[in-house]
């Protein structure tokens, strides 16, 4: 049997394009070969669908799937969010875990998203802090959903490789707790970051706070941190990106750690 976008297994895994219904249900949906074979080996895969093209090409997939369903191309464009869908849209169970839960693995490196709003960037960062060697990705107060589907294609499958934590805004002093320094970036930090790696601070066990790129960090995070750090702009750029910003943040912690 073949679903269609009307079979009602496929217009309820649609709902889940919506935050709401993916809070409700505690599901989401995970598009492409590689988010799903990232979702599959974490185990977390309740259903596949797939055209009959796509279950051939990745029959490696499709055979690790506890349940595969054939759908047509108009059931793949309901559930598709890309321009072109590569075939394989994965129902998938919700993975983050709480802040203490993840705090207790005593991570040496997170990475905290306060209130960021744009999906490509939060998932961005995810893959960038995975690479890093990071053991955490915190989203802070009211950030973006990381279930979001442009947030978890953005991820490369990373967002299955680290813990995930939906947390308040207040997380420094549960950092502090668990033994990190927390360093909050910001373009008027009163401490450079070429001069913490220089002067060795960066080997320490750290949580990185990244904020908005229209707005920053919250006031009350700026303040609580440890350090106020900047990224040196040695060209004529007025700033880096969030994505990039976090990109060299995180890999100066990681070279300096090992």
């Amino acid at each position: 049997m073949t679903f269609t976008a009307r079979t009602p297994r496929v217009a309820a895994a649609r709902k889940l394009q919506r935050r709401r219904d993916r809070d409700q249900s505690g599901r989401f949906l995970a598009e492409g070969p590689q988010a799903v074979r990232e979702a599959l080996a974490a185990g977390v895969v309740l259903e596949l669908f797939a055209t009959a093209e796509a279950i051939e090409r990745h029959a490696d997939l499709a055979a690790h799937a506890e349940v595969v369903s054939e759908i047509s191309e108009d059931g793949l464009a309901a559930l598709a969010e890309t321009v072109q869908p590569q075939g394989l849209v994965a129902v998938c169970e919700q993975i983050d875990v709480p802040l203490k839960e993840a705090l207790a693995k005593k991570p040496r490196l997170v990475a905290v998203v306060a209130e960021i709003r744009d999906p490509g960037n939060a998932g961005t960062i995810l893959r960038t802090a995975d690479a890093a060697g990071a053991g955490a990705v915190i989203f802070a107060g009211d950030a973006v959903d990381p279930y979001n589907g442009k947030c978890v294609r953005a991820s490369a499958g990373s967002l299955f490789h680290v813990d995930v934590v939906r947390s308040p805004l207040d997380v420094v002093t549960p950092l502090r707790d668990a033994g990190l320094q927390v360093l909050a970036t910001s373009g008027y930090g009163a401490d450079d970051l070429d001069s913490l790696a220089d002067d060795g601070v960066l080997a320490a066990p750290t949580a990185w706070l990244f904020g908005s790129e229209a707005h920053g960090l919250p006031a009350a995070l700026l303040d609580a941190a440890d350090r106020p750090v900047r990224v040196p702009i040695y060209g004529g750029a007025e700033s880096l990106n969030l994505a990039a910003a976090a990109a060299v943040c995180l890999y100066a912690s990681a070279r300096a750690q090992r």
